[in-house]
């Protein structure tokens, strides 16, 4: 599918979040361990999040939709998973990670592949921290990276997951460790990636009635305790709606996106902040934020290590920007969905744009902009961050934009429903 966009001035936009997908994610995950039925209220209804519901059902979890709930019947943490169960996980990296500490509570091997993508994305660290604690993870191909077959249980114990890849390593053992046979305690070397999403992850499990006890984000430490079924509302997702203030802030104009917690623990709430250092003015009433810009934007200097899935988006809005930027704590990028820094440097320098890689640093310097075609080489936020530069400049055709129902199916509805698109 391809969509084109023309610029657009002055907008004036109103739209709702859709529920987040880390939210949903862990959610389904922790009412799948918990003793009891849990009802899901508002989750995120994507590829990916779907994926992990699929992944679920095949290690023995029973999931009913009724409407726009999800009603999850939890295991108490004791998995029955038949002889010769596979998961596939297409190219939801989170839902590999997250699921590869769960695999470890069935009876049975179970292994975990995906799309030839997931095959390039490393997860050592993940199976190296298992292997302490009780697992017998082997690589079905190179070693490093899926497929794998897991074998073993989740014996608990002291265990050290390096985290510079993702913090989903530590996130996928944190949401296991309650059924662990004794006490996990996680060490997190500095440089932990994303570190923000542990907090969604302590969040979740709080809220499923298991506390984590924590130093920061360096040491975490959870005792067997099974999670309590409950009823549990999906809040809305930051990420998502980072791309309607980004739109803003380029075209000049506001946008009020309903359906958001101010004071969130996600990370990509950062962006916020940056686009406020840009020059952009942002407001907050009940679940509605609203920000505010006339168009003209100053480069900001930024370390996004915490908040990687806002990048694109932030760097897209440099590119429109007055003065050069430059944002740090981005080498993790190249193992997302897609390498996601090339996919930068390819987007803005086909619409003209003065975009470099130096070391960890993305840098992007005022330059003519003008239209142009980009392919989203199947990446659902490369596509959507383009959409933010397309409208800024006009004349911009996105293809292979049916992408983003891996976190957004409605995203390109929305932007026509409001004259956008």
């Amino acid at each position: 599918m391809d969509v084109t966009l023309e610029k657009a001035e002055g907008i004036d936009i109103r739209v709702r979040a859709p529920p987040s997908k880390s939210y949903t994610h862990r959610a389904l995950i922790a009412a799948a361990l918990a003793d009891g039925t849990s009802t899901l209220e508002h989750p995120l209804d994507a590829t990916d999040t779907a994926v992990t519901a699929e992944g679920l059902i095949r290690l023995g979890i029973r999931i009913d939709r009724d409407g726009n709930r999800l009603l999850v019947t939890g295991s108490g943490g004791v998995l029955n998973c038949g002889e010769g169960t596979e998961l596939r996980m297409g190219d939801s990296g989170t839902s590999f990670r997250l699921l590869t500490s769960v695999a470890l509570l069935c009876e049975t091997p179970v292994i975990l592949t995906g799309s030839a993508r997931m095959r390039e994305r490393p997860v050592d660290g993940l199976v190296a921290a298992l292997n302490g604690i009780g697992g017998r993870i082997r690589y079905l191909g190179a070693r490093g990276f899926p497929p794998l077959l897991i074998e073993g249980e989740l014996t608990g114990g002291k265990v050290c997951v390096e985290s510079s890849v993702s913090s989903q390593f530590a996130s996928s053992i944190l949401l296991a460790a309650p059924c662990a046979r004794s006490a996990v305690e996680l060490q997190v070397p500095p440089g932990v990636v994303s570190r923000s999403y542990l907090d969604v992850t302590t969040d979740v499990m709080a809220s499923f009635g298991v506390p984590v006890e924590r130093r920061g984000y360096e040491r975490f430490r959870v005792l067997p305790a099974p999670y309590r079924a409950r009823t549990y509302r999906i809040e809305g997702d930051y990420s998502s709606a980072s791309y309607f203030f980004a739109m803003a802030a380029v075209c000049g104009g506001k946008a009020t996106v309903e359906n958001l917690v101010p004071a969130s623990v996600q990370g990509d709430r950062a962006l916020l902040d940056a686009l406020a250092e840009m020059g952009c003015r942002v407001s907050a009433s009940g679940d509605a934020v609203t920000l505010e810009s006339d168009g003209r934007l100053d480069g900001i200097d930024r370390d996004m290590s915490a908040s990687p899935d806002i990048v694109q988006t932030l760097c897209m809005v440099a590119a429109h920007a007055r003065s050069p930027s430059r944002f740090t704590g981005i080498s993790h990028l190249q193992y997302k969905e897609s390498d996601r820094i090339r996919a930068i440097l390819e987007v803005i320098r086909a619409l003209g744009g003065d975009a470099t890689h130096e070391q960890d640093a993305l840098v992007v310097r005022p330059a003519p902009l003008h239209g142009g075609v980009i392919a989203a080489g199947n990446d659902h936020r490369t596509a959507m961050s383009a959409a933010v530069l397309g409208l800024a400049v006009g004349g911009v055709t996105i293809s292979g934009a049916e992408c983003v129902s891996k976190s957004f199916p409605e995203f390109w509805k929305i932007l026509h429903e409001v004259g956008l698109a």
